[in-house]
């Protein structure tokens, strides 16, 4: 398969000093440069693919600075400019007063046939949610869908463009979203508002979404699609596991909730009585997982997915990749078992993050255990055979006499809790401990909690300007709140030793 690249590399180029294009053009891998760097008091450099490159020996001036700023649109609220009808980002770096001391020219490429993998499922009108790790190519892909479904598939689509990412800077979109039409974002607060406005307003048949990162997003996406609208997004994730983990955005899932069974439903499903259920048919239909430009793992039916995760049962995963000859190939991963992560970690750390507990209780009090989960807001599943647990509790007396099953765990590296006493008080200490989430004397705190906490800091911030430090929390909770900063384009840090560790969120 032949990809063709545009970039219009000359328009970025031409916005930089002299003293820093000319040693730029004359570079033989040109055509792979990421981006150029320039902060003031220091050497500007180039980053390329396979290495970085100092331009001159020069420091970077304020007058080089200004240089470019005056070539480029004005900055927005994200501290990001561009370049008229091109795709090249350039980000600002600002001191205390709101001087520029540093900008980061990023290249913009338009990448087309990128979609091939996938472009059977795009055409198919199902919700579609790409999720991948940063820089991995889920904004290029975007592009390339809005194109051919506006252009091959003469539908009516419309870019919900937050930052210019999809349709580049200026008010006439760049030509890679072909026939695709593209609503801008004041302020990526609004985000929501104007997804809304675009199914009321201009009657789109596909609606294409970069980084759907709150609550308010969450719900917009909902409601398009109950509204029968065709979705193509993007979210914070990199594979449906984690998506499930994140409150902010399990409902575009179909979001969890813990539900008690009868007796007789919980002996005809062969179940314990309280059970984890999805509570909504998902937003999108299906999640399409981006493991590198020329292989992705699909679920097709995504609720199907994660009533099996929540079940116990398990899950086939669709392979795809692209061969020499650019051809699709298709494999069925062997079933995988819920709750595991893809890749072993390093070494145990006596949290389960990033997972749903699948908690074998051995001599512990089954009820309780659950009373713990719910005060502490924690999903968890209870397991009736230690080998489909990923974490084992047990008491002092069943552990210290070691019976089998105890043995077993050891042998096969599940890790084991043992509990003090068999409490209310003692479970949630071990949850505690099991998911990294820390207590409350006064009352547990709850993932939902930490998240709306983080929500009503960003608002803050953004308001008056003011810094806000967020209360202690586990580091998987620290690593969403960070997200969540960066999401609304501010800054963020941690501070302080655990259990005390806590997240700073404040404008950059």
């Amino acid at each position: 398969m032949l990809l063709k690249t545009f970039s219009d590399l000359d328009a970025l180029l031409l916005a930089l000093p002299s003293h820093i294009y000319e040693p730029l053009r004359q570079q033989p891998d040109l055509n792979d440069l990421i981006e150029v760097v320039l902060d003031l008091g220091r050497p500007p450099e180039a980053r390329f693919l396979s290495r970085e490159l100092v331009l001159d020996s020069r420091e970077v001036t304020e007058a080089d600075l200004e240089h470019v700023t005056g070539r480029l649109s004005p900055f927005g609220d994200d501290n990001r400019a561009g370049i008229e009808r091109t795709l090249h980002r350039i980000s600002a770096i600002r001191n205390r007063k709101g001087r520029i001391v540093g900008l980061t020219c990023r290249v913009g490429r338009a990448v087309f046939g990128t979609i091939q993998i996938i472009r059977d499922l795009i055409e198919s009108g199902q919700s579609v949610l790409l999720l991948g790790r940063p820089g991995v190519g889920k904004t290029t892909m975007l592009r390339e869908v809005a194109r051919v479904l506006a252009d091959d598939l003469k539908k009516r689509v419309i870019i919900v463009d937050t930052s210019n990412e999809i349709a580049g800077d200026g008010d006439i979109p760049h030509p890679a979203i072909g026939h695709a039409r593209r609503m801008q974002v004041a302020t990526p607060t609004l985000q929501h508002m104007v997804m809304i406005e675009a199914v009321e307003n201009h009657m789109p048949e596909v609606i294409v979404i970069d980084e759907i990162g709150t609550e308010l997003e969450a719900s917009a996406a909902r409601t398009i699609a109950e509204r029968g609208v065709q979705l193509v997004g993007t979210a914070h994730g990199n594979t449906l596991e984690n998506l499930i983990m994140n409150p902010t955005l399990s409902d575009l899932l179909g979001g969890i909730q813990s539900v008690t069974l009868g007796d007789e439903e919980a002996r005809r499903r062969g179940t314990q009585k309280s059970i984890l259920e999805r509570k909504a048919p998902p937003t999108f239909d299906m999640v399409i997982e981006i493991q590198d430009r020329n292989r992705v793992a699909v679920h097709p039916d995504v609720g199907l997915t994660v009533d099996n995760m929540l079940r116990g049962q398990q899950i086939h995963t669709e392979i795809r990749s692209l061969d020499e000859n650019g051809e699709v190939k298709r494999e069925t991963t062997e079933p995988s078992e819920p709750g595991k992560t893809r890749t072993s970690p390093a070494g145990y750390t006596g949290e389960i993050q990033g997972q749903i507990p699948r908690i074998y209780p051995f001599g512990v009090n089954r009820n309780r255990l659950e009373l713990a989960a719910k005060e502490m807001k924690i999903p968890i599943i209870i397991v009736d055979a230690p080998q489909e647990a990923n974490v084992l509790v047990t008491s002092k007396n069943y552990f210290r006499r070691k019976p089998q099953k105890i043995r077993d765990a050891e042998d096969s590296g599940v890790p084991i809790f043992v509990l003090r006493g068999n409490t209310v008080t003692n479970m949630n200490q071990c949850l505690s401990s099991i998911t990294g989430i820390p207590l409350n004397k006064k009352k547990a705190p709850s993932m939902v909690d930490a998240i709306s906490e983080a929500e009503e800091a960003i608002r803050k911030v953004i308001e008056n300007g003011e810094s806000v430090e967020l209360n202690p929390q586990s580091a998987y909770i620290r690593r969403l709140q960070h997200i969540l900063a960066e999401r609304n384009y501010l800054s963020s840090s941690s501070h302080g030793q655990d259990p005390g560790r806590r997240v700073k969120i404040y404008k950059g």
